[in-house]
């Protein structure tokens, strides 16, 4: 039987909890980065956010169109509370690890949820991410062209950098086609958080 990281149970417990308390982001506010996103693709219906915390990137995306079938992976109790009561959204609590399903996605993200994977698990989470996606990948997280590990909130070993898009491309063996890459400045974009996003395209 698969024993949980460390950073798993961590993100299960008081401090995952306490993140979703204080992290309460307006969706309107990520509404216009996923507008830009789904222009760059074509027949987008079915979307899976892996670590979707409250639901507010899945709200943002609803309130583009009603056509979209959303579905939202979350680990931590308090994060999955909220997320279930959202119509229109199908929330499972799970953590990407150990989620499993037979539905294939259309588009499948992440965003700030990468990085505080163990490093040892991330061969698994690129798997299954390639595994459930039928053809686009985002991915929206801290970058660094070398791994490096953060300390993060006063913890060790939480929260990681490192060339997520590459790492991504190389382990499917470049079956990954970068459609489009960008930067989310806080000072201007004030919903995010710094971070580096790229949206991938499968090679069928």
């Amino acid at each position: 039987m698969r024993q949980k990281t460390e950073e798993e149970l961590f993100w299960e417990g008081d401090f995952g909890t306490n993140y979703t308390l204080r992290n309460a982001v307006l969706p309107e506010l990520r509404k216009p980065f996923f507008a830009q996103i789904l222009q760059k693709t074509y027949g987008v219906k079915k979307i899976c956010e892996l670590g979707a915390n409250r639901g507010h990137n899945l709200q943002a995306i609803a309130s583009l169109s009603s056509n979209f079938e959303l579905t939202g992976v979350e680990l931590n109790q308090a994060a999955f509370s909220e997320l279930k009561t959202i119509t229109g959204i199908q929330a499972i609590q799970s953590s990407i690890q150990e989620f499993k399903t037979h539905k294939k996605f259309d588009l499948l993200f992440t965003s700030g949820v990468l990085i505080h994977v163990n490093p040892d698990d991330l061969p698994i989470v690129y798997k299954k991410m390639y595994d459930a996606s039928s053809r686009y990948i985002l991915i929206n997280e801290y970058y660094n062209p070398a791994p490096i590990e953060i300390n993060y909130r006063g913890h060790n070993s939480k929260l990681f950098k490192r060339d997520f898009a590459q790492e991504l491309i190389q382990y499917h063996n470049e079956k990954l086609l970068v459609i489009d890459y960008g930067f989310l400045w806080q000072h201007i974009h004030k919903s995010w958080d710094n971070t580096t996003w790229f949206l991938m395209e499968k090679v069928i």
